[in-house]
């Protein structure tokens, strides 16, 4: 079903490089949240730590950023947008249509930390991948928090959308997925729920409300039609506990499928797979580690 939609023929044309400062407000403002070490690993990998740290602290001097000290953790720091630096954000081209909300206090950020840096953890290691295979997935192709309509005024609000983007030669293939990151926290049935929210988000169409309504042409198809051309990939990453847990987890997701009729369909048609996180970090994100939604060999998530 996505093939032909997802290859296109391009040359790579590099995009202007915005001064650091610029670069770390605009994540900040994407992310919501990350320490110093992610920060460097995402827009600085090769530079020296301070050449992240100083602009840092710079920026915290001037109002506009600030951080709060992790737990258990020589004293790394988490670092936010305050209100007046989310006020400047907006402004920011890259960030045109995400509102980049400011944190009020250390307290109200470390309610936050766990997820949130949990997510950037799992970016990384795509980011990573990419470089390491030269294709293009940078520090602004990774969306948190991304809210869509079902039907009945609900909305799912997916961990993360991603895009990236293939190259091989000149043939450069657009990639989509939604990200779940599971920390077990939350029970496995409720995890495993998350698959019949995509389903209904796949196959839920709007239709017009009322008298008024119905002399208008109601707009044809999906409602995720209207921000993609493929109902993206679904990827669950999971960590927080044994490998025997998790593994469970996954065969809980597996089951989802095979047991609730629109999941299962959706799951025919739409490529979803589960990894445990930190087999992404030492294996890449490409690697064999996905374990498909419909059973088989574990593969890269390119394949499922």
């Amino acid at each position: 079903m996505t093939a032909a939609f997802e290859t296109m023929q391009s040359s790579r044309v590099p995009s202007p490089i915005e001064p650091l400062p610029h670069q770390l407000l605009a994540v900040l403002g994407q992310h919501r949240m990350a320490t110093t070490h992610q920060l460097h690993e995402l827009l600085r990998p090769h530079a020296a730590r301070q050449t992240v740290s100083a602009p840092l602290n710079k920026l915290r001097r001037a109002g506009l950023v600030d951080y709060t000290v992790l737990p258990h953790s020589n004293r790394s720091r988490a670092w936010y947008l305050t209100r007046e630096g989310a006020r400047l954000t907006k402004d920011l081209p890259a960030l045109r249509g995400r509102p980049a909300y400011p944190i009020n206090s250390a307290t109200a950020a470390s309610l936050k930390t766990p997820h949130t840096l949990t997510v950037l953890r799992s970016h990384l290691a795509f980011v990573a991948d990419a470089r390491r295979r030269g294709d293009e997935h940078g520090h602004l192709d990774w969306t948190p928090e991304v809210s869509h309509p079902l039907s009945d005024g609900e909305r799912l609000i997916t961990d993360a959308v991603m895009h990236y983007t293939l190259v091989e030669g000149e043939e450069r293939t657009q990639l989509r997925a939604f990200i779940e990151v599971d920390r077990a926290t939350m029970s496995s049935e409720r995890l495993a729920s998350k698959l019949i929210e995509y389903a209904r988000l796949w196959s839920y169409e709007p239709q017009p409300a009322g008298r008024l309504r119905s002399r208008q042409p109601a707009a044809a198809g999906a409602v995720w039609l209207r921000w993609y051309p493929v109902f993206p990939r679904v990827l669950f990453m999971l960590t927080g506990a044994s490998r025997y847990v998790l593994g469970n987890r996954i065969s809980d997701l597996q089951a989802m499928v095979a047991e609730h009729p629109l999941v299962g369909t959706l799951a025919r048609q739409v490529p979803m797979g589960a990894a445990i996180l930190e087999d992404l970090e030492d294996r890449g994100a490409t690697g064999d580690v996905w374990v498909p939604m419909t059973g088989g060999d574990s593969r890269p998530w390119t394949e499922l």
